[in-house]
């Protein structure tokens, strides 16, 4: 069975319990779409392993389910399946990303319908729990629009170049649009740069997660392209979402002695190149997905990004 883990198996994320040392106030909005977002993956998740029906469908002593006194929501034996979830022809026929069904049968709604759906139990524990410390900060800080937008454009974009280069396994998980809110925390930083103190520190920490996150995504079963996909479309919104005026701009409002633009030139630079980018890459990667291209003939080396053959494994 493939996973995004490539069914999509994510759920690598580490948590980024840290906060930047903030030198401006902030409205503070009462975060709940996260919180309803991770209720929603575990409505998802109940209702797959409900059409599941282990029971029902693997006979045998040698192929028993796992956990059996959990009845029709009992797991897929852990040979078929580790992260204990469900069997691979249920996650396609629930919504599983297929790059077949996507091109030929036109079915493009699985390009969404992928990102709420998971492997397993452990799967969707890990993405969940990384979604609370990614998301819950922003939510606060930004409000429920912009982040809502954030993760359901950058799942959209892990999606898409995810089936630009795997073709041969299905895909799911939320792991593009973790990655997307990671990118956005990234660009966000960057952008508003003058108002934070401990700048430097706060960088160096969010890359390293970053890099620790992409790496973990070099083993096998993981799919990096979403994560990666899922990464770029965040990182260019929170250029285009998550600007905020420039330091020293509210109080030059009340002193008229001071003159401050609310938003510094290279922050409209950042702005009109990550919209310009935006639009290329996920114009570009929708019209080459629809055509059935594959992503691999025009990069020979890009499949190693998702997986890196060692002595310990293979791809």
């Amino acid at each position: 069975m493939a996973n995004r883990d490539s069914e999509r198996g994510e759920g690598k994320q580490n948590n980024t319990n840290y906060s930047y040392d903030e030198s401006s106030s902030d409205t503070h909005w009462t975060s709940w779409l996260v919180p309803l977002i991770v209720v929603a993956n575990l409505a998802v998740f109940i209702a797959v392993m409900f059409v599941n029906d282990c029971p029902k469908k693997i006979i045998g002593p040698n192929k028993a389910c796992v956990a059996r006194f959990l009845g029709r929501f009992s797991f897929q034996p852990l040979r078929e399946n580790p992260l204990f979830g469900p069997s691979s022809s249920t996650l396609e026929r629930m919504g599983a990303l297929e790059w077949r069904k996507v091109v030929h049968e036109h079915q493009g709604w699985r390009l969404v319908t992928c990102v709420w759906l998971h492997a397993g139990i452990l799967h969707l524990l890990t993405n969940m729990l990384s979604l609370i410390f990614i998301g819950i900060r922003l939510e606060q800080q930004f409000g429920f629009i912009r982040v809502g937008l954030i993760y359901l454009i950058s799942g959209l974009g892990g999606s898409i170049l995810s089936s630009l280069f795997l073709q041969e396994s299905i895909s799911v998980g939320a792991s593009g649009a973790l990655f997307g809110l990671l990118g956005a925390m990234l660009s966000e930083l960057l952008t508003n740069w003058t108002i934070y103190a401990n700048k430097a520190a706060a960088l160096f920490t969010l890359l390293f997660i970053i890099a620790i996150n992409l790496g973990l995504g070099l083993l096998p079963r993981v799919d990096n392209f979403a994560h990666i996909g899922g990464f770029i479309t965040g990182f260019c919104l929170g250029f285009i979402l998550l600007v905020r005026p420039q330091h020293g701009w509210e109080s030059s409002r009340t002193n008229t002695s001071l003159t401050k633009r609310k938003y510094s030139i290279y922050q409209y630079v950042l702005f009109i190149v990550a919209v310009l980018l935006l639009v290329v890459c996920l114009t570009v990667g929708s019209v080459m997905l629809f055509k059935g291209e594959n992503g691999n003939k025009h990069c020979k080396w890009c499949h190693r990004l998702s997986c890196f053959p060692t002595s310990k494994w293979t791809c």
